[in-house]
């Protein structure tokens, strides 16, 4: 009878050592899932900064291409300020001209008088 009750005895503490291991490697499965959690978290945030630096990144890209466009624009502006400036220069020596050839006229028609004047 002893040896069957040192037996049972063994038996119940395989199976206490048994339950032991199985509860300890729940534990280290449920450590190693925290673990987990924590790291795809962590990717999460990171997955939200990379995205939002990426934003930033397209806003600035937008924005120097906007202000490409706007200096663009404004060194259009300037050429054709140039343009402009030098068809006015373009126009007053045309004036200048037509002034010229006036008073010339005047003074043709002028001698004409004078010389008919002085053959009579």
């Amino acid at each position: 009878m002893a040896t069957k009750k040192k037996a049972k005895k063994k038996t119940a503490a395989k199976k206490k050592a048994a339950k032991k291991k199985v509860a300890k490697k729940r534990v280290a499965k449920k450590k190693v899932a925290k673990k987990k959690a924590k790291k795809k978290a962590k990717k999460k945030v990171a997955k939200k900064k990379a995205k939002k630096k990426a934003k930033k990144k397209a806003k600035k890209k937008v924005a120097k291409k906007k202000a490409k466009k706007k200096a663009k624009k404004k060194a259009k502006k300037k050429v054709a300020k140039k343009k402009a400036k030098k068809k006015a220069k373009k126009k007053a020596k045309k004036k200048v001209a037509k002034k010229k050839a006036k008073k010339k006229a005047k003074k043709k028609v002028a001698k004409k008088k004078t010389r008919r004047r002085k053959k009579r």
